[in-house]
């Protein structure tokens, strides 16, 4: 089967004109279905046009051809519109989910994820999923009737358990959540519009993810060889890189090495979605499924790498992290970038007046952890340059990050 062909809409496809409804009633628009509406939405918020100016794994004053937030997120959608498209699934849901499902993240990549974290130990942490969820129901404020987005239950419900479900039926939490619980933001919200925490998600929430994994295999390695961190021949001895690079030096014996890795980045998308969706649609013949409630109530997820390139997947990513993500030129300015927003938090906790008016509404006498939220939410939605902005006009010193 080509993976660009058009499957029919399969029975356990979301279908928008069954959609379970947002929170907010809305009329129905006349010329877009409801998955369409919210990917729309996604793209004309603040958040989603800030993602151009926030790291992924480098800084932007590295250089103008590394990924973005934005352009990481941008590949996600192509990924996942096109696993989607192969499954029969529904293709917008699916794009509005791979839009907005990096809206949480704070400057600075990870270790701005991190830094917030510790800042926010003792008032439940910082979790950029919970933080996605904070932004599109609360933070965003475009609408006269209601705050957020007010997307549907199912973009919502990917959203947040993308990854699979976040406790069980008694709401004992799983996974990453056992050791702090689920995030406050969460339960809160789920108290008005229940998301149902202890199931899958729907197949398209689930293919973005997957969608994630194959983006994040595919940029990082190309921008690792952009920064000279490793060399095609370093990768190549990952399976399945090397096979790869042993095919295309067979067909292209004096292909000059830009080109190479060009070609290297496109046939591993290839093999990477053509393999998920073999594997989908192998575990999709044995539940077989008749709508998406039979996904979303599964014994695991329907959507995934095959045992073979999930190895894989696990060794290029194995790769990544020694070679890139703890090179010492990466951590060293990570470490900077990190020391940035640490400082931030504690210069506006000190000073509260130091926040835009906006954002000091309704503090007086807010509770220290009302403040220290508010603090972080507004730190979350900062791009690198205005977080590196705002630390030149409260603090003396500011690092290069370089």
């Amino acid at each position: 089967m080509a993976i660009d062909a058009r499957m029919p809409r399969s029975r356990f496809a979301c279908d928008p004109a069954c959609s379970r409804g947002r929170l907010h009633p809305e009329p129905a628009s006349k010329s877009r279905n409801a998955f369409r509406r919210d990917c729309d939405r996604i793209i004309h918020t603040t958040a989603f046009r800030r993602l151009k100016h926030k790291t992924q794994v480098f800084v932007s004053d590295e250089g103008d051809h590394f990924r973005t937030r934005l352009t990481h997120t941008l590949e996600v959608a192509q990924v996942a519109r096109s696993l989607a498209r192969a499954l029969g699934l529904d293709e917008d849901l699916a794009e509005a989910l791979a839009l907005a499902h990096d809206l949480g993240h704070p400057p600075f990549g990870h270790a701005g994820e991190r830094a917030l974290d510790d800042c926010l130990a003792a008032f439940g942490g910082f979790d950029h999923n919970a933080q996605t969820l904070r932004v599109v129901t609360e933070l965003e404020r475009r609408y006269p009737d209601f705050d957020g987005l007010n997307l549907t239950w199912e973009t919502l419900e990917g959203l947040i358990k993308h990854n699979g479900p976040l406790t069980d039926r008694d709401g004992k939490p799983l996974g990453r959540y056992r050791r702090h619980g689920v995030p406050e933001t969460i339960l809160s919200y789920g108290r008005l519009h229940d998301l149902q925490l202890w199931g899958f998600p729907s197949a398209e929430a689930q293919v973005a993810a997957v969608a994630d994994d194959i983006a994040y295999d595919a940029h990082d390695i190309d921008d690792g060889l952009r920064a000279q961190l490793f060399a095609v021949d370093d990768i190549a001895g990952v399976a399945p890189a090397g096979a790869i690079v042993g095919e295309i030096r067979a067909d292209y014996p004096d292909l000059d090495a830009a080109r190479l890795v060009h070609e290297f980045i496109r046939r591993l998308i290839g093999l990477l979605i053509e393999d998920v969706v073999a594997e989908t649609g192998r575990r999709l013949s044995h539940l077989v499924p008749r709508s998406p409630d039979d996904v979303r109530q599964a014994a695991g997820p329907v959507a995934g790498f095959s045992a073979r390139v999930g190895e894989a997947d696990r060794a290029i990513k194995a790769f990544l992290e020694a070679r890139m993500y703890r090179h010492a030129r990466v951590t060293h300015v990570m470490e900077q970038a990190a020391g940035v927003v640490r400082d931030l938090f504690g210069g506006y906790s000190a000073g509260i007046g130091e926040l835009p008016a906006e954002w000091r509404e309704g503090l007086a006498g807010a509770s220290e952890a009302a403040r220290a939220r508010r603090i972080a939410d507004f730190i979350a939605g900062m791009t690198d340059r205005y977080a590196l902005s705002e630390h030149a006009r409260l603090f003396d010193s500011t690092p290069e990050l370089r």
